[in-house]
């Protein structure tokens, strides 16, 4: 994650949608799209949910608006600082140790934001993450679709996100920036086809790796 991508993410949450952000920050769509689609692979999060003509953050995009506003705002006043002409009132300095301080603090709750890995704390926030996982694979899963007509085979499994199936010529992923994610426990997901409860199921076996239980052992489904 960078200051790039936070920006890119600002302009959308600002713009409520992709087309407008891409206006404001003079490019085009697809670059928004693929800036953001970074970040939730990175954070292995969910920020926004596409809506019909437009985006609407996630509880987990809320937050990271907050933080990331500060972060950007103290960065732009630092460059300004930084490029000011030294003033006699100042005794010639135009960046004091506190306004660094200021930034290295601010950069600090950032960090705390996103440090876990990611968010994968115990109980409550553990399953939140499976599911925030869950999410961005569904959505790795649509796209996958959407540019060869289906769903990758039960035999190619999730590995086909990021790899090229042999004799898919319509593939133009990757379709997540860096390897299939485990669940929180360290283990793999199931991906089932055809599912259940609809095209695919997703699940995670929770923290004790078995199916069924309650709790934090309990299962947790794209459905």
């Amino acid at each position: 994650m960078d200051v790039a991508d936070l920006r890119f993410f600002i302009a959308v949450y600002e713009s409520e949608g992709f087309s407008r952000a891409s206006e404001k920050l003079g490019t085009v769509q697809s670059n928004v799209s693929a800036r953001i689609r970074n970040l939730e692979g990175s954070l292995g999060i969910a920020l926004f949910e596409r809506r019909y003509r437009r985006v609407a953050p996630t509880a987990r995009g809320d937050q990271l608006y907050r933080h990331a506003r500060k972060v950007v705002s103290a960065l732009d006043d630092a460059e300004r600082a930084v490029r000011r002409p030294p003033r006699a009132a100042r005794n010639g300095r135009g960046f004091t140790l506190l306004e660094l301080l200021v930034v290295v603090a601010i950069l600090g709750l950032l960090a705390g934001f996103v440090a876990p890995r990611y968010f994968g704390q115990i109980g409550k926030s553990e399953v939140a993450t499976a599911r925030a996982q869950l999410d961005a694979l569904e959505k790795a899963l649509d796209q996958y679709r959407l540019d060869t007509g289906r769903y990758p085979s039960a035999e190619l499994g999730l590995k086909a996100l990021v790899e090229r199936p042999q004799n898919e010529p319509k593939w133009n992923g990757p379709y997540l920036r860096k390897a299939v994610p485990n669940d929180p426990w360290g283990k793999p997901f199931v991906y089932k086809i055809p599912g259940e409860k609809g095209d695919f199921d997703l699940v995670s076996l929770g923290k004790d790796g078995a199916p069924g239980g309650t709790g934090e052992n309990a299962d947790i489904s794209n459905h």
